[in-house]
């Protein structure tokens, strides 16, 4: 799992300072690189490395190398080539049967006295039980190989990670290190600010559109700080040191070019906005899911393929999440406990299909899952248990059928479902608008439950009948056989002897 130091020298060096357990490390301490963990070789080779500044930079530049590193820790080793190559052809021949089974109940007639639009009802809800079958049997081979993908993937970032590290390091021998020789020069928006904390405390900061390319460390010395805007700017590098801003509220960081988020932020206790729109994020530190009192979280427009798995823990007070334009590919059982949420825009992303989980979002009022295109393909029938929702944004996926529960929805208003290959409900329940959906779906349902309810009659009655018939048979058996008794000559029984005024 971690780079080897004879392909990758300076990534090798720069992670073994990144245990996956324990505290972060912190550059500021010498102790932190003794030369008991220190390959001495490349130290002696590259004598810039004991410089804490350096070593600070080439730490934030390999974050996502770290994060993904204890993500794939997780998930386990890279599958074998044997491995991968079964699981191809088991997905090719399961897509082959699915197919198959397609084609014949297409082929099916229709008996006459089905009506064709229950008909139809019926081969969809066929095709996606076959579907739906075929999923769980494709799950395990698909598993291996988007661990096996993941794992390439690493390997392609270790070698961009690496060649940053060079260049920081050949940048470090242009410039020369001392304490803070390492840093660019300090933009004249930011001195100004630095010049002016000296002569009042500061709440608010508005440094937006300022070609800001490093933040120096007198920065996270203004203490007080509770609004701090740096949207637009050219920040590759957020320090750890932002966790000196005790008292921030509001965070806009969109719009630069930052590739990862320090670990430091999930100490940020009272932070209520964090915008991180428009940058480059790969991954979301796991310790934002500590910012307890968020309120708002924007993370869209960037590189993100999934959510830390703990995201909704703590956060129980979010009450809106942006994660649209990224490359999603689900969504974490945990955004069930964000209780507070009403608003969740995930548009233009990857997603596969959503939670169960996400039935628990009672409050929640606005939901977009448009344009996951050919991924998206069903809803979860916990759909239903958002009793408060009133957008629905469905646009521009693969759903074939919406979800029995669908009709439970009372509030939704707005619903959008163009360019879906809708079976259920038909198109011209569609064009008849949500109202017409919400009605065909809760008669649908109503119906289903009723044909339920009278099969598991039918089934009671049966086993009923079939008592009965057991103890009425035994009984003609019984009487029958003192009858025959009596025929043959057998000895008489002395009850009907006795009562032959009856008999």
């Amino acid at each position: 799992m971690d780079p080897s130091p004879t392909t990758y020298p300076l990534l090798s060096y720069v992670m073994s300072l990144l245990p996956f357990d324990g505290p972060a490390f912190n550059p500021q301490d010498p102790s932190a690189t003794s030369s008991s963990t220190d390959p001495p070789h490349i130290v002696n080779q590259m004598p810039h490395l004991s410089s804490p500044n350096v070593l600070s930079s080439m730490i934030h530049a390999v974050s996502d190398v770290s994060q993904t590193r204890s993500f794939l820790q997780n998930l386990g080793p890279r599958p074998d080539h044997e491995s991968v190559n079964m699981a191809r052809s088991k997905l090719a021949e399961i897509v082959s049967s699915v197919t198959k089974s397609v084609e014949e109940l297409g082929l099916c007639p229709r008996p006459l006295e089905v009506d064709l639009l229950e008909w139809r009802a019926f081969l969809v809800s066929e095709e996606l039980e076959v579907r739906k079958e075929a999923d769980k049997e494709k799950r395990t081979h698909k598993l291996i190989l988007q661990l096996d993908e993941m794992h390439e993937a690493y390997e392609k970032l270790l070698k961009e990670a690496e060649q940053r590290l060079v260049k920081i390091y050949e940048n470090t021998e242009k410039v020369g290190v001392n304490s803070q020789e390492v840093e660019e020069e300090v933009n004249e928006d930011v001195a100004m600010v630095l010049q002016e904390t000296e002569r009042r405390a500061l709440e608010r900061v508005e440094l937006s559109g300022r070609r800001i390319r490093v933040l120096p460390q007198a920065f996270g010395k203004i203490n007080g700080l509770l609004w701090l805007n740096l949207f637009s700017n050219q920040l590759k590098v957020i320090p750890e040191w932002i966790a000196g801003f005790g008292k921030l509220e509001q965070l806009n960081l969109a719009s630069n070019l930052l590739e990862s988020l320090p670990i430091s932020i999930g100490l940020l206790q009272n932070l209520k906005d964090l915008n991180v729109s428009g940058n480059k994020l790969t991954a979301l530190p796991d310790t934002i899911s500590h910012c307890r009192s968020l309120v708002g979280l924007d993370v869209s427009f960037n590189s993100l393929s999934y959510l830390p798995t703990h995201l909704g823990r703590y956060l129980g007070n979010l009450q809106r999440l942006r994660i649209q334009l990224n490359k999603i590919r689900s969504l974490p059982p945990s955004i069930g406990e964000m209780s507070s949420l009403w608003y969740l825009d995930a548009h233009f992303n990857e997603l596969g299909g959503l939670p169960d989980e996400i039935g628990r979002l009672k409050k929640l009022q606005f939901l977009d899952l448009s344009n996951n295109f050919t991924e998206l393909r069903e809803l979860p029938n916990t759909l239903g248990g958002l009793t408060d929702l009133t957008e629905l944004y469905l646009s521009n996926n693969q759903i074939c059928a919406l979800p029995d529960t669908f009709g439970r929805l009372e509030k939704l208003m707005i619903l959008k479902l163009e360019q879906n290959p809708l079976v259920v409900p038909p198109p011209e329940i569609v064009n008849q608008g949500v109202e017409a959906v919400k009605a065909f779906m809760d008669k649908r349902l109503h119906d289903k439950l009723e044909e339920e309810e009278r099969k598991s009659s039918v089934e009671g009655n049966e086993d009923v009948q079939a008592g009965w018939l057991t103890c009425s048979s035994s009984w003609l058996k019984t009487h029958a056989s003192d009858y025959l008794a009596v025929a043959v000559g057998a000895p008489k029984d002395t009850y009907l002897e006795s009562n032959n005024d009856f008999i």
